[in-house]
């Protein structure tokens, strides 16, 4: 067995021992002296940094309870960067590492599926935003990632998380609740339930978008929040990476998360609603950095609701932490008594903010 130095460790699940994580490795091929760092801060696999004497990897353990299928994830993963090799060769992609044994995944009996990268030397990433050329380079990146898969057969990618931003599903699932929920609960946010019914007409345009011919079906991240973007030591934009949630999709997951994630200079997290705000300047910088890539690959209709993604992904994201919440939290769980409730209405408040400016930010889009 080869030497390990764990450094950086705050948790190491039970399964990541000297012994799996010899027997993963041994499936690359790797048997060097290595320093292991635990990464903290995905919300969903394990991730480890390797440092060798010569190279670097990044290997993940990934989450079965979310992901059911991680070699159709893996295979979705090579079969976009086997394409952009061929079609975009000058184009940065941090591809999976294979096996010994040729496959794309390290599937280890009764302890889950492991993959492995290279690590990209000098690069960054960022949990947070703070200033708008950060937002204009991330907008970039995932316009350049849609663009140069525009042509890629999207009918041939694994769909990992079905219905994962079918917002007419999200409000169904939202109603339902109002009926089966906790009964407290939804007197509690008898407000939060008046607000979001009121704005049921974001549904009525989805539902008028599905039927739109001029909306293309097309590869999209659906998780582009900033730290899913590698960026040089100059902080320029290097790649998107953290492809697990790449399926088919309208671009308004793309942009729309970019929005809600971008756009305010807090988190959902954030109880002090007063800080939350939607900045000119950073949807400016969503605006330019995306249509610098996107502006001929979207139809006229497409561009019109530009601004509507927004309203679209932090609506959708508002349904689901007030469903969670109302049903007694069993997808987000809850780290304190109240937390999807405070989510939600985070939510809620971010909308209002976007609709009050609406009128603000079309002008941007028609003017850009």
């Amino acid at each position: 067995m080869p030497d390990y130095i764990f450094v950086a460790i705050t948790y190491i699940p039970p399964q990541s021992n000297l012994t799996m994580l010899d027997s993963v490795l041994k499936q690359y091929n790797i048997n060097e002296t290595l320093e292991v760092q635990t990464l903290k801060g995905g919300l969903i696999n394990s991730t480890w940094k390797l440092i060798g004497k010569n190279k670097q990897y990044i290997l993940q353990k990934v989450n079965g309870d979310i992901f059911s299928s991680p070699t159709d994830i893996a295979r979705n993963i090579k079969n976009i960067g086997d394409y952009l090799h061929l079609n975009y060769p000058n184009y940065f992609f941090v591809g999976l590492l294979p096996t010994i044994n040729g496959d794309v995944v390290c599937n280890m009996p009764d302890n889950g599926s492991y993959r492995l990268f290279p690590f990209v030397i000098d690069s960054v990433t960022y949990s947070a935003l703070n200033n708008p050329q950060l937002a204009y380079e991330a907008a970039v990146q995932f316009g350049r990632f849609a663009n140069h898969l525009s042509r890629f057969p999207v009918e041939s990618l694994h769909i990992p998380l079905p219905n994962f931003h079918d917002l007419s599903l999200r409000f169904t699932q939202f109603e339902n609740i109002l009926v089966s929920g906790n009964p407290e609960r939804i007197s509690e946010a008898a407000e939060s339930i008046v607000f979001l019914k009121k704005h049921s007409d974001i549904v009525a345009v989805f539902e008028g978008i599905k039927q739109n011919p001029n909306f293309k079906i097309r590869v999209m991240h659906h998780d582009t929040k900033v730290n899913n973007v590698l960026f040089d030591k100059d902080n320029k934009g290097l790649c998107v990476i953290d492809l697990d949630t790449v399926m088919p999709g309208y671009f308004m997951s793309d942009v729309g998360d970019m929005m809600r994630t971008y756009l305010s200079p807090v988190s959902e997290e954030e109880k002090d609603f007063s800080l939350i705000e939607v900045r000119e300047d950073y949807f400016k910088a969503i605006l330019e950095g995306y249509l610098s890539e996107m502006k001929g690959e979207l139809s006229t209709d497409e561009l019109k609701h530009f601004v509507y993604a927004g309203k679209f992904l932090i609506y959708m994201q508002a349904l689901r932490f007030l469903t969670d919440y109302l049903q007694n939290d069993t997808y987000y769980g809850s780290q304190y008594p109240g937390h999807n409730f405070i989510r939600a209405n985070n939510q809620i408040v971010l909308l209002q903010k976007l609709i009050e400016k609406e009128a603000a930010l079309q002008d941007l889009v028609r003017n850009y």
